[in-house]
């Protein structure tokens, strides 16, 4: 079958034409044995988004309650291990997706927890503008308002890598008690940052939806559903702890 070259550059590090055509040539090795082949598709991928959505709620609500630094580290670390997992082997996606559902629902339920105590009325804030940023960018992706061409891509994807640069940096530096300039400040620089973030954040979001018609349109396996919801709570989540974080810049200038 003949597959179009759609994710060469996608922003995500779980997704590369590599892993895409291994995964592909995995799933019809298997068909040619069992004859259960089956294309993923675009529905599919937002079903599976919403699957994975809920577990996070309701781990999150979980992670809040019992919010503590051992249960945050821990599940912080287990999430980003099961991403780093799929990203080698997406044929898993169905069982990794829900456990990296599971372990970010509790990490972000104790970040949530954090900000909640030092801050009144933030976190319902942070989400509603979260859910209004989320729709907004299906909206214009939906009405092709924006339309993600290579060039929109690879200029995300360079933009996604700086921002993982600079906390890959901050956190390094974090070791030697050097705080990065302007990163976690308020003022005009720090508010300016986490605003620039949050943009990147919401390409990102185009992005994912994206991949879910590119992956229809490609004719990728079904496995792959999961592969890319997964892929778009990752997002998510990364936007929502962005905005928890310009929120908290406001509040404290």
């Amino acid at each position: 079958m003949a597959r179009k070259n759609l994710f060469s550059s996608s922003s995500n590090p779980m997704f590369s034409e590599k892993m895409m055509s291994q995964s592909t040539e995995r799933a019809f090795g298997e068909e040619a044995i069992t004859g259960t082949f089956k294309f993923m598709t675009a529905q599919g991928a937002s079903n599976k988004s919403i699957i994975l959505g809920l577990i996070v709620l309701v781990f999150a609500a979980f992670g809040f309650i019992y919010a503590n630094h051992v249960l945050l580290i821990g599940s912080g670390i287990l999430g980003f291990v099961m991403v780093l997992v799929a990203s080698f082997k997406p044929q898993y996606s169905n069982i990794l997706a829900p456990l990296y559902a599971v372990f970010e629902g509790v990490f972000v339920g104790g970040i949530t927890a954090i900000y909640a105590a030092a801050f009144d009325g933030l976190v319902a804030n942070a989400i509603l503008l979260t859910m209004a940023l989320f729709f907004s960018m299906l909206f214009l992706y939906k009405a092709k308002i924006i339309t993600v061409t290579q060039k929109f891509r690879s200029g995300v994807i360079m933009a996604t890598m700086g921002v993982f640069l600079v906390y890959l940096a901050s956190w390094g530096l974090s070791f030697f008690g050097i705080e990065m300039p302007f990163l976690h400040e308020t003022g005009l620089m720090g508010i300016g940052i986490s605003v620039v973030f949050i943009g990147i954040a919401c390409m990102n979001l185009l992005l994912d939806f994206d991949n879910f018609d590119k992956g229809e349109e490609a004719q990728l396996p079904q496995h792959m559903e999961w592969f890319f919801a997964m892929g778009l709570i990752v997002t998510i989540v990364w936007l929502y702890l962005e905005v928890l974080r310009l929120l908290s810049k406001l509040a404290r200038d």
